[in-house]
């Protein structure tokens, strides 16, 4: 009996009764719908809490993308307006040359027709001033002293002009407009002869009848005031570079550095500048 017993327990295992395996499934099934219910629950419990906590970034980020949109609209329009503005500018310069290409045109014909205008006119400088004087015997003095008779009938007009800087001490200068350009340059050549023919002793107030103290007297063209003002401009500056030679024939300005060099017209501040 008891031989028996020990063969029994050491042989192999008995295979498991259908009622095992069916309630083993029956616990696995209820295993698995219990994961998949606590995983939905799961998942339905992040997706909800991840979409609360979204909710202020989204529309954190629909700020964003509408201040972005509202600053890319702006940086158009800025962008719009620059070159809008750039071409404005660009078309302002060109106007703005072209208007002081006329200035300066509108200046120079001015400046010529004041000139013309003067052609038959003689500038007496630094004449003394008298209140009882008459000019028109003063000139035809002047010519009977130059050698070049001066008839009354050859002045139209004779008189003293203002002064263009008043705090100068000069006598104000005698203008008289003669009856042709060519007796004006008659009267010029014959003052150049006779300051030549007497350079101890060149025009002065005595030779016209002034009887204070002498002083010299200078008969040149009447000039434009903007041709006046360039004169005096280029006799500074000639001095400054050392031209020995400053002179003006028919209201245009010549200088010349020295004896047997070219002469240069000045025409303007510019020409001017160039001199070296």
């Amino acid at each position: 009996m008891i031989r028996g017993n020990k063969r029994q327990a050491t042989g192999s295992p008995s295979p498991p009764s259908p009622h095992y395996e069916e309630l083993h499934s029956t616990i696995q099934n209820i295993i698995r719908l219990e994961f998949s219910e606590i995983q939905a629950q799961l998942n339905s419990t992040i997706t909800s809490t991840i979409q609360k906590e979204l909710i202020p970034v989204r529309d954190e980020m629909k700020e964003i993308i509408q201040s972005m949109q509202f600053m890319n609209a702006k940086f158009e329009e800025i962008e719009r307006m620059q070159k809008s503005s750039t071409e404005l500018i660009k078309r302002l310069e060109t106007e703005n040359s072209e208007l002081k290409s006329s200035i300066e045109n509108l200046s120079i014909r001015i400046n010529n027709i004041e000139q013309q205008s003067r052609s038959n006119n003689l500038e007496i400088q630094c004449l003394p001033e008298n209140k009882n004087e008459n000019l028109i015997n003063t000139i035809n003095q002047l010519g009977q002293i130059i050698n070049c008779p001066i008839q009354e009938k050859d002045i139209f007009h004779c008189s003293r002009v203002a002064k263009i800087n008043t705090s100068s001490t000069r006598p104000r200068s005698v203008v008289v407009q003669l009856a042709s350009t060519r007796l004006r340059d008659q009267i010029l050549a014959a003052v150049i002869k006779f300051n030549q023919n007497n350079p101890q002793e060149k025009l002065n107030s005595a030779h016209l009848g002034y009887s204070a103290k002498k002083s010299p007297v200078y008969v040149v063209e009447h000039l434009s005031p903007a041709n006046k003002v360039l004169h005096a401009a280029t006799r500074i500056k000639a001095k400054e570079i050392g031209y020995k030679f400053v002179w003006i024939r028919n209201g245009k300005i010549f200088v010349r550095k020295s004896e047997g060099t070219e002469y240069v017209v000045i025409k303007n501040k510019n020409s001017l500048s160039k001199l070296k």
